[in-house]
């Protein structure tokens, strides 16, 4: 876990959502479904971002503008810079033999990462309208659906070894179907690492903080 400044290099609209790509410096990307905590100008606490691609010498983060910190994100341009940490939380284990990608929205973002650091692995992805469908393009070949059609709709009768992201709607349907998935779940964090408790959940009684139990865990945990 490292955190720098770093500067932004390129910032690319995909349907709604804004894709910024970082110069990398020393940090190191991580394990796929890891995340970063990115400093959100103008604002108290950073956001926490996935890592969506990991090209040299680069980061990129698929930001969703859906807040005041989020849009700040994606209103920076080339040659601002930012503060960014990580990587931070348990990521994805990659150690299967027949991976499936399920996404959902924004949680499409760790999945070009992901997808890269396994062999051929066949993806299906759900959004809420066209223009957020415009995102299925980080993923070509992927399996595509738009409400109201549900991507659980697409899950083959033996799905394999499922890693998903998605609105938790979409991930306990999963857990239900699949309970050998790796699932990503997300919540609000202010420092990524535990201190703040801000980002505490119940799971089978007990409270955990998603940052250092997850985000990633496994359906039946």
């Amino acid at each position: 876990m490292r955190r720098e400044r770093l500067r932004v290099v390129t910032s690319d609209a995909i349907g709604p959502y804004v894709l910024l790509s970082f110069e990398r410096g020393a940090l190191d990307p991580g394990r796929p479904g890891q995340f970063f905590m990115l400093e959100a100008p103008g604002r108290l606490l950073p956001r926490p971002m996935s890592l969506c691609q990991a090209p040299p010498g680069r980061l990129s983060f698929l930001v969703d503008p859906i807040g005041l910190g989020t849009r700040a994100l994606c209103a920076l341009r080339p040659g601002d810079a930012i503060h960014v940490l990580g990587p931070l939380g348990n990521g994805f284990d990659l150690d299967v033999d027949r991976p499936l990608l399920v996404a959902g929205g924004i949680g499409i973002a760790p999945m070009p990462y992901l997808a890269s650091t396994l062999t051929s692995a066949p993806a299906i992805l759900g959004f809420r309208s066209e223009r957020h469908a415009e995102a299925a393009a980080l993923l070509p070949g992927a399996d595509v659906v738009v409400e109201p059609h549900l991507v659980t709709e697409l899950l083959p009768e033996d799905p394999g070894d499922v890693l998903a992201c998605g609105p938790e709607p979409m991930l306990e349907a999963i857990r239900e179907l699949v309970p050998t998935a790796q699932l990503a779940w997300e919540a609000p964090m202010a420092c990524g690492y535990g201190a703040c408790f801000g980002c505490v959940f119940e799971r089978d009684g007990w409270y955990e903080r998603l940052c250092i139990a997850g985000p990633v865990l496994g359906a039946a945990a």
